[in-house]
């Protein structure tokens, strides 16, 4: 039961009851509702800022896990391509450079991603720009990567082909040092049959007959004959545009078709066709050109040593 309520009338000198109306009573009663309503609604919005639900806090941490490694992966790609940078410059400084191919240009190396945007369905989120960043970033690294491993590529042919060529230049003596004396070098001299000036395309090696004789570099026999002139002759192509010729044997051991290394044996000292003496008569060519022995003795002949062959084939008189 409400309460009623008086006032003191200081006319009458007495108390009067106070008449409540009925529509400042409703007003009252909504006025309190609403007010209510208002702090209740205030209250569970801040009341929602503060405290969260576990499978929200979860999604929070996991949120920032994510964004942790987005940027640690950024880091990582970062120092990626400094390497790759690093590489790309020996590459084409060093590798490229010592077998003589030409550098790949920085625009095919940095080239980027032209045309529509590639990016455009990572866009509006709330980390759209680390994201695409990162994946940029990742599709740059992936196409210079493509890159660089096609030039490695081509770098490991261009060594094996280094690699065969070296093995195949005949850069060694074709008789073991201590085993033969020089009687004559690459130079015009008096035949010793013919009797006749002529010049003497290769280097004579005088040994006792039956001394070995070995290739001076990887090749193939393509010819293992007797002639008028040659006597038992072998001839090998060390491909790259060198042949060299091994003339004058008292045996061949090869056959042609077969395929030899530097070092192998070939066959044996002799005086078969024009000559007056066993020896070896040894020449080689480039490009179909006869040049100088002497100039391909660097793989197993010392300075001293070079020079005294040197002077001896200058000094020397032919044997065939």
């Amino acid at each position: 039961m409400a309460k009623v309520k008086y006032y003191y009338d200081e006319d009458t000198l007495s108390y009067r009851k106070i008449a409540v109306k009925k529509s400042d009573y409703y007003r009252k009663i909504l006025f309190s509702f609403f007010g209510i309503l208002l702090i209740a609604f205030i209250g569970f919005i801040g009341f929602s800022q503060i405290i969260t639900s576990p499978s929200e806090r979860a999604q929070q941490r996991e949120l920032e896990n994510l964004k942790f490694h987005f940027e640690l992966i950024n880091k990582r790609l970062e120092e990626s391509s400094s390497v790759l940078s690093q590489l790309q410059e020996r590459d084409n400084n060093i590798y490229r450079s010592y077998f003589e191919a030409n550098p790949i240009p920085l625009e095919q190396r940095k080239a980027g991603f032209g045309g529509v945007n590639r990016y455009k369905d990572l866009e509006g989120f709330e980390n759209s720009t680390l994201i695409k960043n990162i994946t940029k970033q990742v599709d740059i690294l992936s196409k210079q990567m493509v890159v660089q491993s096609k030039s490695l590529d081509e770098i490991v042919a261009l060594a094996k082909e280094k690699e065969d060529m070296l093995a195949s230049i005949p850069a060694t003596l074709p008789i073991k040092k201590g085993d033969f004396y020089v009687a004559s070098g690459y130079k015009m001299r008096m035949h010793p049959i013919l009797k006749i000036n002529k010049f003497h395309k290769g280097m004579d090696f005088t040994a006792p007959k039956g001394t070995p004789i070995y290739a001076s570099g990887d090749g193939q026999i393509y010819r293992a004959q007797r002639s008028s002139t040659f006597g038992k002759v072998v001839y090998i192509d060390h491909s790259y545009g060198y042949k060299t010729i091994y003339a004058h044997l008292s045996k061949m051991v090869v056959r042609r078709g077969e395929k030899v290394k530097r070092g192998d044996l070939i066959g044996y000292v002799g005086s078969t066709g024009l000559s007056v003496a066993p020896h070896l008569h040894y020449e080689v060519h480039k490009n179909g050109i006869a040049v100088n022995p002497i100039n391909f003795y660097y793989g197993n002949l010392s300075v001293s040593e070079f020079a005294d062959l040197q002077q001896t084939s200058e000094e020397s008189q032919s044997y065939d």
